[in-house]
């Protein structure tokens, strides 16, 4: 307590010198609060937009062989049909859901006289919720019925429902005209941002039953498969991506380990790496706020050496009348620590004030949303406190030290 009140004493003593420091440690940490806020901002942004593309899913292509195999050579196109996927979802143990995609490039979509060209794919009921298609209040996705029934329905993306509707509008119920034939929407998927695709991006696509599909264009051979391991890591993926081709291997009797003959895109291992990436960004950023709170402190420990050789006489009475070197180390540490405790939740209320003023420019809203907008979570508060504490006790213990080591004789005759 007596130390916290020589603080406030020296404070008032030395007005300028001390708000200078405090001035110095509150940019420091306003710095640090604003790049750890945008960086974590970034990465909760971009790696969002990289999982509503899919979480954890896996999205195999169809190939050639390259390995000649009992009496077949190389080059053999394999084609799969949805029966392969049927038997695919039974045999393989490591695939939770699975989808396949029929594929219609440039197709015509037509509500009275709006018109315009599009893709359409042909899918599972299991294709929306692993490739993130939530669909708008009001709206569903296929079902197992629709399926059944080759029913005409149709799920559609945000982008084709403003073509055909207009922006904002329900269309849930009304028809659109695929190449001439009717298709009622049953659902229009909710808007999100994303960054990742592999034939267009998901606000553009529209989506019908399989069996319709496959009856209208009369197509035997998916273009593609997507889905989910049922451990969602590495490790299950390509597990589940070797079961996959030892399952068309046996039946289409090819190498099961020439793994040209599907082609996937392990979209768990994508996330994975850009997690890293993104993190090693925010890491990067917060080190050069570190960096400026760092130089903070030494302006901190600057002042305190000054005040150490202001104080030498005072200290060397303390000293005289039996005062520990332990008393002296903590009276200097406890004031760098107020000094640096003082400026850091100032640093702090600047740092979320320019937070709530980046939220607040006038930036494009969807811009926004792709770079994200600064988060201060409770991690960076705790991470903001204890590189504080470190500058604090950085700050105060080397004058402190010096202030013990100082000889009681010899400072009392300082002038």
């Amino acid at each position: 307590m007596h130390s916290i009140l020589e603080y406030f004493h020296e404070l008032k003593k030395e007005k300028l010198r001390m708000l200078l420091t405090v001035a110095g440690v509150c940019w420091g940490m306003a710095n640090i609060v604003l790049m750890l806020s945008v960086g974590e901002g970034l990465y909760r942004a971009l790696d969002n937009g990289a999982r509503s593309m899919g979480d954890g899913i896996v999205i195999v292509w169809p190939g050639q062989t390259s390995k000649a195999y009992a009496g077949f050579k190389v080059g053999r196109n394999i084609r799969i049909t949805d029966e392969d996927i049927a038997l695919i979802k039974k045999r393989v143990k490591e695939i939770d859901q699975i989808s396949a995609e029929h594929v219609g490039w440039n197709e015509n979509l037509k509500n009275g006289k709006k018109n315009i060209s599009g893709r359409i794919s042909g899918v599972y009921p299991s294709y929306g919720p692993m490739r993130n298609m939530i669909p708008e209040a009001g709206g569903r996705f296929i079902n197992e019925l629709d399926m059944k029934h080759k029913r005409r329905v149709i799920f559609i993306g945000t982008v084709v429902r403003d073509k055909l509707f207009g922006e904002g509008v329900n269309p849930v119920g009304e028809t659109i005209l695929i190449n001439e034939i009717p298709f009622t929407v049953i659902g229009v998927m909710k808007k999100k941002i994303q960054t990742n695709a592999y034939s267009g991006m998901d606000w553009d696509l529209s989506e019908i039953p399989a069996t319709t599909f496959r009856t209208m264009y009369n197509r035997k051979y998916i273009n593609n498969a997507v889905f989910t391991p049922r451990v969602k890591d590495e490790a299950h993926s390509k597990a589940a991506i070797k079961e996959f081709r030892r399952v068309l291997a046996a039946k289409y009797r090819f190498d099961p380990d020439d793994e040209d003959t599907i082609s996937p895109w392990d979209t768990i291992q994508m996330q994975r790496l850009n997690s890293q990436v993104l993190r090693g960004i925010q890491i990067f950023m917060g080190i050069i706020g570190a960096l400026t709170l760092i130089i903070a402190g030494i302006g901190v420990a600057n002042i305190m050496y000054v005040t150490v050789k202001e104080r030498t006489r005072e200290i060397g009475i303390k000293m005289a009348v039996g005062a520990k070197p332990s008393l002296i180390i903590g009276q200097f540490v406890i004031e760098g620590l107020l000094t640096v405790s003082l400026g850091g939740a100032l640093g702090i209320l600047l740092g979320l004030g320019m937070i709530e003023a980046i939220k607040n420019l006038p930036f494009e809203h969807q811009a926004m949303e792709f770079v994200g907008k600064p988060v201060f979570s409770a991690m960076l508060a705790l991470i903001c406190s204890t590189i504080l504490t470190f500058i604090g006790l950085l700050s105060g213990v080397f004058p402190a030290n010096r202030a013990s080591r100082i000889d009681p004789v010899e400072a009392l005759r300082y002038e």
